[in-house]
């Protein structure tokens, strides 16, 4: 087994945008580790406190395959000065791969958080 970090920001608290976004990442994530919808055993949402106009979990469920994938939706702690408008993902899954080839995806404004592990 093996985690999968992930973050993105959304410019504005809306359904269409968190969807976009949250699918947009699993994409992305996806690719960049070359699994499977079959591959992934969990995922692990959080956002912080300013993204509230949808579940990014509900976001996930609407991608193909992904209705029976496990899912779980978290709010981010608050913490000062912290990155806004920010939803994060943790994929646990199967796979070959060392810990060291796994490619950590963090977009838009979540690029900041883990410039040391991301390679977008």
């Amino acid at each position: 087994m093996r985690g999968i970090r992930g973050a993105i920001t959304v410019e504005k608290d809306n359904k269409t945008e968190i969807y976009e976004a949250v699918q947009e990442l699993l994409r992305v994530i996806m690719l960049k580790n070359e699994l499977t919808v079959d591959d992934i055993g969990a995922a692990i949402f959080s956002a912080t406190y300013d993204v509230t106009a949808a579940f990014p979990a509900a976001a996930a469920r609407c991608l193909p395959g992904w209705n029976l994938v496990p899912l779980f939706d978290a709010q981010q702690m608050a913490v000062d000065n912290s990155i806004e408008k920010c939803i994060r993902v943790l994929l646990l899954t199967d796979s070959s791969k060392k810990q060291s080839e796994i490619e950590h995806v963090y977009l838009g404004g979540a690029r900041k958080l883990r410039p040391d592990i991301s390679v977008i």
